[in-house]
């Protein structure tokens, strides 16, 4: 498994707005192949900005089969509005799964 860790910036006054546009989101992620995961985390130091952590079977069900799906579409459709900054996207897997 391959983790999706999308840093997302946040306008001010858009937090209530982007968390509801999230959680209406959810069944689009469990809808996508490969989808095993996901979470929102908010910073506290930083609260406007956020991770969403996304669990893939591959990268390629990320790269390829979400972003070149509808629901990505949709998923940019729910929460576009509310970035401050364009969103910054890393993958990761675990090399130490410690407890």
């Amino acid at each position: 498994m391959i983790y999706e860790v999308a840093e997302l910036y946040i306008k001010s006054d858009a937090h209530d707005a982007f968390q509801a546009a999230v959680r209406e989101a959810v069944p689009i992620f469990k809808a996508a192949t490969g989808c095993l995961s996901m979470r929102l985390d908010r910073d506290i130091e930083v609260p406007d900005t956020y991770h969403l952590v996304i669990g893939w079977a591959t990268l390629e069900n990320h790269t390829v089969d979400f972003r070149g799906s509808a629901g990505f579409q949709a998923w940019r459709g729910l929460v576009g509005s509310h970035f401050a900054l364009p969103p910054k996207v890393e993958h990761f897997t675990t090399v130490v799964a410690g407890f």
